[in-house]
């Protein structure tokens, strides 16, 4: 066959990708390591589908996970190929399936439950007994002969970053309850053995406050005639199955399977069913990282059991990272035990590819390593964070800052910085990479916070491994860097994760005094 065929944007196809693109399985699932070019694959699959297959455009559907991701897809095919496929996150299928239904329902803002959470705690429950009670039970405070209202007061102040831990928590378990598609007749069954010895009394207190605030969420959603993200998914879900109405894909594709929630692989199990198309799935559980927002890893592992006829293929070398960085890597992720075999490859070499830098002032330190890394000729860099607030641990009076993030330094006009979380960093690489505030602490790297027992009814599949998403966070980290990635550590109390590097990788990682 013409090689033409499978060259995409200049760069012909490797054997494992032309294996992908040429494959005529009903369900096939692509195992992509990172940085191992599965925008190509997709690309090139699309390619094959109307060249070679004679698809029309409107005949191909692909997911992605955010608005950037798919912009960059579908600019990438318009590049290639010169047509428009439906390129879409899965909130705007949702919302095309609904319109074409002739249902108009308005989607909440991603942040409403996390606002209505915390005016509960913070300010409605001030004057309601019952629940300001419950959430001074929850932290243990004894009410015996005490001023409640004063003790619940001096509680939001003294103890914020605690009770912004139970904010969080009820907001993750109600978007976990919601997003795994049980009913409320599920929760009642989690109320009820709340009441058996598995639990302690602060399950039983989380449990009460979890069933308070989602009623009032829902209740909000109600009375401004809106529905949430999870909520529109499984009502477009409802439609695929119940309509008369026909759908045109022969085939679709989703990018990042390994963050499919239940309520979303219903909703592709509902228009495959419904259009007998084929279906190929791509992402990478070493970078499975949303478990906490209703993604269920378990549909990637498990592929088979959930898709009938499949084949499962892989792409294993990578054109970003250094075979030394990857070797590192490959150690330091495969300390989880619920993933999937692969074996990375890679043609770059690379001596001593992590480079740490101990701190006991990070701001000083990062404004030191900024320079010396332009000094080398660096002019991109990618500043990674555990969370938004790591930005401010390394700012100082030498940078500005933009609305995008993206820092500049006084008499550096041609430096390039941008921050973000690992989080939105993946799928993004750069040049070269810094991990800041690398701290053994509860909010460091790992985050340590502890989740109630009763999380275990909602997360669906019990993680065996200690952090092991934290884990699969920090890998996400390290394979951002197209070159060297250099880490932040605190000299005094250093992240757990750094420390088993150097004690595994030692001959390969250097300690940088600057």
């Amino acid at each position: 066959m013409n090689k033409k065929i499978f060259t995409v944007k200049g760069y012909l196809l490797d054997d494992e990708q032309m294996k992908i693109v040429k494959s005529n399985a009903k369900n096939i699932l692509v195992i992509a390591g990172a940085g191992s070019g599965k925008s190509l694959t997709i690309v090139g699959k699309i390619k094959y589908l109307i060249e070679v297959k004679r698809l029309r455009e409107e005949e191909i559907l692909c997911i992605s996970f955010t608005n950037d991701s798919c912009n960059s897809l579908k600019s990438s095919i318009l590049k290639e190929l010169g047509c428009n496929v439906d390129v879409l996150t899965f909130h705007k299928l949702g919302l095309n399936i609904l319109k074409d239904n002739n249902l108009n329902y308005f989607v909440a803002e991603s942040n409403l439950l996390d606002f209505l959470v915390n005016e509960f705690i913070n300010y409605v429950f001030v004057d309601d007994r019952f629940y300001k009670n419950i959430v001074l039970k929850y932290f243990g405070v004894s009410l015996l002969f005490r001023n409640v209202n004063a003790l619940y007061k001096s509680l939001l102040v003294t103890r914020k970053k605690d009770v912004d831990m139970l904010i969080n928590k009820i907001c993750t378990f109600i978007r976990l309850f919601k997003s795994s598609g049980k009913d409320y007749e599920h929760l009642n069954k989690i109320f009820n053995k709340g009441k058996n010895k598995y639990f302690n009394r602060n399950n039983v207190f989380f449990l009460i406050l979890v069933v308070k605030l989602m009623y009032e969420y829902e209740l909000e959603l109600c009375s401004a005639g809106k529905v949430d993200f999870d909520d529109m998914i499984r009502i477009a879900a409802k439609i695929v199955n119940e309509s008369g109405k026909s759908y045109k894909y022969k085939y679709i594709i989703i990018d990042e399977f390994q963050d499919t929630s239940f309520a979303r692989y219903n909703l592709i199990k509902s228009l495959l069913n419904k259009t007998n198309a084929n279906f190929m799935a791509v992402g990478d559980d070493y970078q499975s990282i949303y478990r906490f927002s209703g993604c269920e890893l378990g549909l990637f592992l498990n592929f088979n059991k959930f898709f009938d006829d499949c084949r499962i293929y892989k792409i294993q070398t990578t054109y970003r990272n250094s075979l030394d960085l990857i070797k590192i890597c490959e150690k330091f992720i495969k300390v989880n035990r619920d993933q999937l075999d692969k074996k990375l490859k890679s043609n770059i070499n690379l001596c001593k590819p992590i480079k740490i830098i101990y701190y006991s002032d990070q701001r000083k330190m990062f404004f030191n390593l900024i320079k010396y890394l332009y000094n080398l000729g660096v002019r991109n860099i990618m500043v990674l964070g555990r969370n938004n607030n790591n930005l401010n641990d390394v700012l100082s009076f030498y940078f500005t800052i933009n609305e995008e993030n993206y820092l500049s330094l006084n008499g550096f006009d041609d430096l390039k910085i941008r921050y973000l979380t690992v989080h939105k960093s993946k799928g993004l690489e750069e040049e070269c990479v810094i991990v800041v505030s690398l701290i053994d602490d509860v909010w460091g790297f790992p985050n340590k916070k502890k989740n109630e027992r009763i999380f275990n009814y909602v997360l669906l599949g019990k993680e065996r491994c200690p952090y092991s998403e934290e884990r699969r966070l920090f890998y996400v980290a390290l394979t951002r860097t197209k070159s060297y990635v250099y880490l932040l550590v605190d000299k005094r109390n250093p992240s757990i994760f750094v420390k088993e590097i150097i004690k595994e990788n030692f001959q390969n990682i250097e300690i940088l005094n600057i």
